[in-house]
Order: structure tokens, then sequence, then C-alpha cells
């Protein structure tokens, strides 16, 4: 089996795909899904996503075989409320990522309830539209320990060999607050300080995002790192190994700079 890459996607604004003038905005994030897609080795036996949505005091892993929806957003049409992403769950490696991550000396624990929130099911729907390949999720933990999720990536690597896409799913720019004409410069620097940083030399680029508070702008663009903390643990996951940048976009939202890497 062929070693799987990782990746961390800006995935967008909520449920885009099913609104189209916002699937218009998108054009590009959505070629980049479809891209991503048809650059694997292989088709992957599951995929794990990390999403900036789903926090938790350990580090929790979903393993239900049948992962319900969870509709974290608001203000959307009332359609995007039914939106349904059968994807089937991957129980069995729910429990390998756990014990990988409890070996690893982190605390984690199995969750049977939690469902797909939308930093899941709207890249793993472009990705996947026919919700056929099995789907999970972990975590991240409170206090956004920049340590503590390139340890979580350390700790998940084994999972690449084992046809596992691990996928870090967030934003390189998140400011709710900072959309339009506004975000440009602040969206601007930071996303050419994260490019510089990610085809550094990966021993650079680890210690550079570990201090990523002094990147320009870095706390204008994440008031809080929910967003970009999945990059860690993709990182992590392939920390040696070089990145490249898979999709670019400005103008979002009227001003917004947005990028998503693969690493190996």
């Amino acid at each position: 089996m062929t070693r799987m890459p990782t990746f961390f996607v800006s995935h967008g604004g909520g449920p885009w795909p099913w609104m189209p003038d916002w699937r218009a905005m998108f054009t590009n994030l959505e070629a980049s899904f479809v891209q991503m897609v048809k650059n694997l080795p292989e088709r992957p036996t599951a995929i794990l996503m990390i999403s900036g949505h789903w926090e938790d005091d350990a580090f929790a892993v979903m393993s239900s075989p049948n992962p319900p929806m969870v509709y974290d957003y608001h203000g959307f049409p009332p359609h995007t409320f039914q939106i349904q992403y059968k994807a089937p769950g991957a129980p069995d490696l729910a429990q390998r990522a756990h014990d990988l991550i409890q070996t690893a000396g982190l605390p984690v624990r199995l969750d049977p309830t939690q469902g797909y929130d939308h930093g899941t099911f709207v890249p793993a729907y472009i990705m996947y539209p026919d919700a056929d390949v099995p789907l999970f999720q972990v975590s991240l933990r409170k206090g956004y320990s920049p340590e503590e999720h390139f340890a979580l990536g350390r700790a998940l690597a084994p999972l690449r060999d084992e046809g596992v896409l691990i996928v870090g799913s967030g934003l390189s720019y998140h400011n709710l607050r900072l959309f339009g004409p506004g975000a440009k410069v602040p969206s601007e620097a930071f996303d050419a300080w994260l490019a510089e940083t990610m085809v550094a030399a990966p021993e650079d680029r680890t210690t550079r995002l570990l201090h990523w508070e002094e990147a320009p702008y870095a706390r204008t663009c994440h008031r809080e790192e929910d967003h970009f903390v999945p990059l860690f643990a993709a990182l992590g996951a392939a920390e040696g190994e070089t990145a490249q940048m898979i999709y670019h976009d400005t103008g979002l939202f009227g001003g917004v700079t947005a990028s998503s890497y693969r690493i190996g």
C-alpha cells in the first residue's frame, strides 16, 4: 500500500456547495478538492478529518459506524439544514487511531455520538460526492497547544501507510469580524508568511509554526486559532516531507486571501 500524503485545506464558508452563488465564489476551491483526489496515489481506505469545528478536553475520536450530521452554522437557507452526507464511519480505524494517540501519551477518548461537522462534510462531499469512502474525525484539544497538535499528527502518521488520508480542515484566514476590504492587507501578509514557511526546510517550518503568533497580522487573521491548528496535525503526520500549495485565492468575501497545502 502506498503512503498517503497529508493535507491542510481551507474549507470555505458555511455549506457553500449547496448555495449556487457561494459555490460560484468558491470555484477555485472546488477545483482544488477535485484535483486533490485525482492526484492521490490510490483510493483511500478512509479519510481522517481534523476539523476546526470540533474540540474537546481530550483528543476525541469519532467511533460511530454511521455518524449523524452536525449543522454548526446559522443564518443560512433552510435547505442547508437538511443536507445529508451518508459516508460510513470507520470504527476499527477509530480504535486504531485512539490506540496510537494513547501510546503517544496524549489524552484521548472514543466518541460514539459525534457527527460530521461542516468542516468535514463540505470538503468530503466535493472530494467524494457519492459518500462511498469511510470518514471519521479526530477533535482538536482545547487550549490549541501547537506542540500537542504536532504530537497528535506524529502519533497518527502510521495510518498513512494503511491507506488513510489525513486532512486538517480549517482556513488559512479566519476572522469572522473582518471580511471585505479590511481583510486584504492582513490576509495577504499572513498568507505570504505561511507560503514561505511551508516551503522552508522541515525543521525550520516546525519551529516557525510553533511560534506562529510572531507572523505578520497573526492575531488579526486568527483571533482564535481553531481554524489554523489543524495544520499542525497535518504537518506532524508528515513532518520531514516537502509541502506544496494546492489552492490559492484572493478577494474572497471582498478581500480575503486563502490557501491550502499538500504535504508529502
